[in-house]
């Protein structure tokens, strides 16, 4: 019997799928799809998302291959409101965000994918799926079924997981329906640089793309008129762009259209069910979240599937997950709603605070690092949630347990340097005493064993770069374990059987 089945072989699907193979895992993919999608809507790796990548061991090329670090120029009326910088790094040990296309993120994906010695069953619809109490069953449209132990969800908007589950997906459509293509033209614009125009009440995107002259067109469709297809789209949206620089689209690789919703499944499992990506959650593509925050999901609910299938952790693990992950996604489909409601809406109250107050803010340094920062999606913090450490007595100053450890140099006890996330995915590290390494050994199996500790505390790193636990005492880190997996033993415990109460 399959332990994981992963349904959907997006950049959610992939990644959850490698995290769990390279844990030992045994996982098939399924995907309805007939192959590899060569379009693709999502443009942004954030440094967060770059992160997942380098941690799973996808990262490969792809920061020589996309464009790092660009402008955002905001014309309304022929009148420059916004030329700000909002690509660059947020911090020296974290990659800077970057323009590639997701068409290339799920090659080198499958290529890791592959490399573990995983495959993807293309052309396998599924048709239904039931979970039991030690199984679940998929039935797929062929007719044939299979017996696995746990099923991811990743299936995108229209989940059938998510479908079949019973579990709601509650929002509405943000606005109307938007225009976009990828097309071959010559600008006239400087290739590191976002532009947006305003003319009234339509509006044009040109991003740039990895390519000598390709750029993605976007922009929202004619209220009242017939909804265009294909030429028609990118017919329509040369025509703006030509009002707009003057330039002729030479080539279109490929044109859609798409309405921005705004919906979030009210829970992330249903017994041996569990939802990721766009499955649980879609929101606007403003700020390029999508694809980082659904493989985000995947990263978080793999390390911990993993030590649930291999017998280290109780089932109740798997609540963290969605107690974890859910708030993020409420933040991000806050925060992306908002932003698109003032860019586009069309009302005198959205024209007037774009124009009048949010662009004058956005031309100051310290709201373009603030924003910056929001979109690397290095902020997120567990330390709310019931593996973090906030409402616990006696917290330390600095990191708490759930905050984002930073990429810092280690070294390994032999002496050589490392950057802590690259000993991180699947395994875990353990920076400080031998004795702690292997008690962390002893109950989540690979700990990468590191030199160091500020004035003798411990860290403990999830496979996923938060802080687990932090502090100096065995008993501590024993109870920190015992919240965590379950208890095991007695023994674990300590002398005395009572955990302490100052560490994390």
């Amino acid at each position: 019997m399959t332990q994981v089945t992963v349904v959907g072989a997006g950049p959610t699907g992939l990644t959850a799928a490698a995290a769990l193979l390279a844990a030992g895992v045994d996982v098939s993919v399924v995907d309805a799809a007939p192959g590899p999608a060569t379009t693709s809507r999502a443009l942004g790796l954030q440094p967060r998302g770059a992160e997942v990548l380098n941690r799973i061991g996808a990262l490969a090329n792809l920061p020589s291959r996309g464009l790092a670090g660009w402008n955002l120029v905001v014309v309304a009326d022929g009148q420059t409101l916004i030329h700000s910088r909002v690509g660059t790094s947020v911090t020296a040990e974290a990659q800077s965000g970057q323009l590639i296309s997701q068409v290339d993120i799920e090659a080198a994906l499958r290529d890791r994918l592959a490399w573990l010695g995983g495959t993807i069953e293309w052309n396998r619809r599924l048709a239904g799926v039931v979970s039991h109490e030690d199984q679940a069953k998929l039935t797929f449209s062929d007719g044939t079924e299979r017996i696995v132990e746990w099923v991811v969800g990743a299936d995108g908007a229209h989940s059938t997981v998510r479908a079949a589950a019973g579990i709601g997906f509650r929002g509405a459509p943000l606005l109307e329906r938007f225009l976009l293509a990828d097309v071959h033209v010559d600008v006239g614009r400087a290739r590191d640089t976002i532009y947006a125009w305003f003319d009234g009440a339509r509006f044009l995107a040109a991003i740039p793309l990895p390519g000598a002259d390709l750029w993605r067109l976007m922009a929202p469709e004619d209220e009242g008129g017939a909804e265009l297809e294909g030429d028609d789209i990118a017919e329509r949206l040369g025509q703006q762009l030509a009002a707009a620089t003057g330039a002729s689209i030479r080539a279109v690789q490929w044109a859609s259209a798409f309405h921005i919703q705004r919906r979030i499944a009210d829970r992330y499992r249903s017994g041996r069910l569990l939802l990721a990506g766009d499955a649980a959650h879609i929101h606007s593509p403003v700020g390029g979240q999508g694809m980082n925050t659904g493989m985000g999901d995947a990263e978080n609910l793999a390390w911990k599937l993993a030590l649930i299938v291999q017998g280290r952790a109780e089932h109740r693990l798997l609540d963290s997950y969605e107690a974890e992950r859910r708030p993020v996604a409420e933040g991000v489909l806050e925060i992306t709603s908002r932003a698109t409601m003032l860019a586009f809406g069309h009302t005198m109250m959205a024209t007037t605070l774009r124009d009048i107050v949010v662009a004058p803010l956005v031309r100051t340094r310290w709201v373009q690092r603030r924003a910056t920062q929001a979109m690397s999606q290095l902020d997120v913090s567990y330390s709310r949630g019931p593996l973090g450490s906030v409402g616990r007595l006696s917290c330390p100053r600095g990191l708490v347990a759930g905050d984002r450890v930073p990429n810092r140099l280690c070294t390994r006890r032999d002496g050589t340097a490392v950057r802590l996330h690259d000993t991180l995915g699947p395994g875990w590290a353990l920076i400080g005493t031998e004795a702690l390494v292997d008690m962390a050994r002893e109950r989540l199996g690979d700990v990468a064993s590191l030199r160091g500790g500020a004035r003798g505390n411990a860290m403990l790193v999830r496979p996923d770069g938060h802080l687990g636990w932090r502090g100096s005492r065995p008993a501590a880190m024993s109870d920190w374990l015992d919240r965590l997996s379950g208890p095991r033993t007695s023994s674990a415990r300590g002398g005395d059987g009572r955990p302490a109460a100052r560490d994390i």
